[in-house]
């Protein structure tokens, strides 16, 4: 097809037009999580999950498109960032929290009675993760997370379809909240080039399990030999992506130059 050639200002104007198509693309993730929030307060984990998971998907994609489209250049007055990261807390910190402290994850009964504890770790959640929002060496120059990276959609998910005890769940919100301030690298698995080839998909078909597991926990009762297989491929999935975090963090070197900020992209 022959170029059109528009006016330098109509030109700059759809550009303009484009990056705030790409912001108000990344604010659709405030109104998934706030669907999720709903549905936790209606009693459907199910579909709190299916929200957040679309929120996840939102937020995979919409750098990549503020960069192709250039919002910092032609919105100059919006910060993307900022925007992405008040999204971001709200669907992987805020609203997870609320479904372990909702749906009493953590109801070990020592000291204090299980529903202390589920809100002891859901505020524990919300105050460790400020400090992975606020922390400008949030990622390596090769784009792994420095610490945990406040991922909590993910572990609630875990919990959810893995069906774990309070104390195991209990013990890992511990653990992480711990290794939230531990150098320790966790992979990014859409922009980490270190075996790119074969993380990228898969991301894909650890998303495409998770969902599948998902719409499935309604009714375990009906899980057959396809569903297990579906599972333990999920949990290969996983352990590959914390295989390529512990080879990061204990066999490839650091590179000389200092960690970078990249406070917009916190999943």
């Amino acid at each position: 097809m022959a170029k059109i050639n528009l006016h330098p200002n109509i030109d700059r104007d759809v550009k303009r037009g484009v990056a705030w198509a790409v912001h108000a693309f990344t604010t659709c993730g405030i109104v998934l999580g706030f669907l999720a929030l709903v549905a936790v307060l209606k009693n459907d984990p199910v579909a709190a999950f299916m929200w957040l998971g679309l929120a996840l998907f939102v937020d995979g994609v919409d750098g990549t498109l503020a960069r192709k489209a250039r919002v910092l250049e032609y919105t100059p007055n919006v910060d993307g960032r900022t925007l992405d990261n008040v999204i971001d807390f709200f669907t992987y910190v805020a609203v997870p929290a609320l479904m372990v402290y909702w749906f009493n994850m953590t109801p070990v009964e020592f000291i204090f009675s299980g529903q202390t504890w589920s809100l002891i770790s859901a505020a524990a959640i919300m105050a460790v993760s400020c400090y992975t929002f606020a922390n400008v060496g949030m990622k390596s120059d090769d784009y792994y997370f420095v610490g945990f990276p406040a991922l909590w959609n993910v572990v609630v998910l875990y919990f959810f379809v893995l069906q774990t005890g309070p104390l195991t769940n209990l013990i890992t919100v511990a653990v992480l909240c711990v290794l939230t301030f531990v150098p320790i690298k966790f992979v990014h698995p859409l922009r980490v080039t270190d075996w790119r080839e074969i993380t990228i998909p898969l991301t894909v078909l650890w998303a495409a399990m998770s969902l599948s597991l998902i719409i499935q926990a309604k009714d375990r009762s009906g899980w057959g030999l396809v569903e297990d297989i579906q599972l333990w491929v999920w949990v290969a999935a996983s352990i590959y992506f914390l295989f390529i975090s512990l080879w990061r963090t204990f066999i490839k070197k650091d590179p000389e130059s200092e960690p970078q900020q990249e406070p917009g992209e916190a999943a």
